[in-house]
């Protein structure tokens, strides 16, 4: 079991590397605020607040309680409409059961997303992306 966990969090922290963007992304983990939605088995759930000091991106996903769950939220933005999406937060909970994650509150100017990928933390085939429209 220890074996298991320990390769999941090595899995999440490459996810995590791979998708956040050299000196603008922040990484980081919490249970504040709460994301109104369907409870929909291994799908995120995804939200934003927006208010004049920044953006803050929420993902929760429900899930079995014995499952070892991950959710992953991001905020990304574009440098210009047509150039590729940059990820400026990022957050990663895995834990048993429903997991929530929130990004930190970053400035970022439009256009933005917000993209949550969730599921069972040890069969990533399993895991759903889903991002919202740009805002």
């Amino acid at each position: 079991m220890r074996t298991r966990i320990a390769a999941v969090m090595m899995t999440v922290a490459g996810i995590a590397g791979l998708s956040t963007a050299p000196a603008m992304a922040a990484t980081a983990t919490s249970e504040a605020g709460t994301v109104a939605c369907a409870t929909v088995v291994n799908r995120p759930c995804i939200t934003h607040q927006v208010d004049g000091d920044g953006i803050v991106g929420i993902a929760q996903v429900n899930a079995d309680p014995t499952q070892l769950t991950m959710v992953q939220v991001e905020v990304r933005t574009q440098q210009a409409w047509g150039s590729p999406w940059e990820t400026v937060a990022s957050a990663t909970a895995v834990r048993l059961g429903p997991a929530q994650a929130t990004t930190p509150r970053v400035t970022a100017i439009a256009p933005r997303i917000v993209c949550a990928t969730a599921g069972p933390a040890l069969d990533a085939s399993k895991q759903v992306t889903t991002c919202t429209n740009p805002f």
